[in-house]
């Protein structure tokens, strides 16, 4: 690995010199089938904003590492702010501009930012005393006109991002990232996305969401490809439409999403001549959903498992066929391994459930977490990284994912995933979707209790589904409750927020 290495530089400026005039981001704000782009800009605009957005950052008197904090809308100046950050060697933190203002502001305070990018309309917290502010207007005239800087000659194990982990946890820890993670994303090109120079990636999320920085801006523009983000309103139906109407070949989302397109847009999935795949991630995909997704518009969904400190590192994609059931593989150059939940360093044999770990030599490994030694302390296990992921490896390295060891039930002394039972109940024809979580009904007593969602129009008993589940799992795995509701709480990325549920 070299010792100069800029991961903005690597995404745009090879590209930004070949192919100047290429799309590099296309926004669509209007999902009607004739709606031009509201914006297109080719690689040298988009280098051009950024170089630009990364010396008024410098301007502001910021040190090399200073963290900068991005609380703006979703539109392409977050985006192009995240980058530019990153170009000048500064440290951006991405956060939702669905925070609350206290959660804001304890992001703001933990991660110790020396400046807040803020769009005023959102709302915003305390400020700490010597905490420079940049409006949103500011940023808007920098990016345009301000002066061009220059790529910092930042080294690969500098710091790059910091992201903090979803909000499901009382206290949200920061995940610092370096500047190779943008290279430890390389096993993701054809091991997840089969991705070349000419295709065009539709990817579902807003511009502040992990997931579209790196799958939907960082892996095309490292690929030269044209990457496409839409910010109107979200309903199911409007993504085939996109889909046709930019030509995208490549489409991400998270599997509730594509969900919802094959249950109420089936017959606009049939007509979509550009698709090659699609690709899921973010949470366990109903079993039926590849089927459904097939057989509505005649391509693949490619899944991939990941997490927030390391990204995507087991998928199944165009070179590695989906085993129904499993994640899919390793890809090609990660190291992986089962550890005994208990403890220990050796990797387990094939067949034994246990913690899933990536080798700690992985570049796409995060650096650590921001100032909480402690908790690193927990996952590393010698030359592993143990993120909490408890999985079963067959002989063939295809890896079958049994959930969060923090989610884990225990029912009369087992332990028990709910990902496992919400399977089963997903099998019955009047469930639309299915959470598990371990409730207290008394001092001292939990049991596994699990929440429905019913078909639209269609009956879901209670006692009936028991009698379903109990019929295909062991009396300790079946939920001693089962309570209807009209929809799972999820987080803004749309992942079950399973703690609410035992609430």
């Amino acid at each position: 690995m070299t010792a100069y290495f800029n991961m903005a530089a690597y995404c745009l400026a090879a590209r930004a010199a070949a192919t100047p005039a290429k799309p590099a981001l296309v926004v669509m704000t209007d999902a009607a089938a004739d709606a031009p782009p509201s914006e297109t800009w080719s690689y040298a605009e988009a280098e051009d904003a950024v170089l630009r957005l990364a010396a008024a950052l410098g301007a502001r008197g910021l040190r090399r590492g200073d963290r900068v904090m991005i609380r703006l809308e979703n539109t392409s100046t977050y985006a192009l702010m995240f980058f530019g950050a990153i170009a000048g060697g500064f440290v951006p933190l991405p956060v939702s501009s669905q925070l609350t203002g206290s959660e804001a502001s304890f992001l703001l305070a933990d991660s110790g930012a020396a400046l807040l990018v803020l769009d005023e309309r959102l709302a915003m917290g305390k400020v700490p005393a010597g905490v420079a502010v940049i409006a949103s207007d500011e940023v808007e005239a920098a990016l345009r006109h301000g002066r061009r800087g220059n790529y910092a000659a930042t080294a690969a194990d500098d710091p790059a991002f910091l992201i903090y982990t979803s909000g499901t946890t009382a206290r949200p820890k920061g995940v610092l990232h370096a500047q190779r993670s943008a290279l430890g994303r390389r096993p993701m090109y054809q091991g997840w996305y089969g991705i070349r120079a000419d295709d065009r990636m539709l990817h579902a999320g807003a511009f502040n969401w992990t997931f579209t920085l790196g799958t939907g801006l960082t892996d095309p523009w490292a690929n030269g490809a044209t990457a496409i983000v839409y910010t109107g309103p979200r309903e199911p139906e409007v993504w085939p439409r996109l889909i046709a109407s930019t030509e995208a070949t490549l489409f991400a989302a998270v599997p509730a999403l594509c969900r919802q397109i094959v249950k109420y847009a089936p017959d606009a999935l049939r007509r979509l001549p550009s698709l090659r795949h699609g690709l899921i991630a973010g949470e366990t995909p109903p079993p039926d959903l590849f089927d459904n997704w097939r057989s509505a518009s005649g391509t693949d969904l490619y899944e991939a498992l990941g997490m927030s400190e390391i990204s995507t590192y087991v998928s199944s994609s165009p070179s590695v066929p989906r085993r129904p059931g499993t994640a899919g593989k390793a890809q090609a150059g990660r190291r992986i391994a089962i550890l005994d939940p208990n403890g220990g360093t050796e990797p387990m044999p094939t067949g034994a459930e246990g913690l899933l770990a990536v080798h700690r030599s992985d570049p796409g490994l995060m650096l650590g977490y921001w100032n909480r030694p402690d908790e690193e302390a927990d996952v590393m296990r010698g030359e592993w990284f143990a993120g909490g992921d408890l999985a079963v490896m067959d002989a063939d390295g295809y890896v079958t994912h049994l959930g969060r060891s923090n989610d884990v039930m225990n029912a009369m002394g087992y332990r028990v995933s709910p990902q496992e039972v919400e399977a089963v109940l997903m099998a019955h024809p009047a469930v639309a979707e299915a959470a598990c979580a371990e409730i207290a009904v008394a001092e001292g007593v939990h049991v596994i209790a699990a929440f429905v969602v019913p078909h639209d129009g269609l009956a879901c008993a209670p006692d009936h589904l028991r009698d379903f589940a109990a019929s295909r799992l062991a009396a300790y795995k079946v939920p001693r409750e089962v309570r209807i509701v009209a929809a799972l709480p999820r987080t803004a990325n749309g992942k079950v927020q399973r703690r609410r549920l035992a609430l």
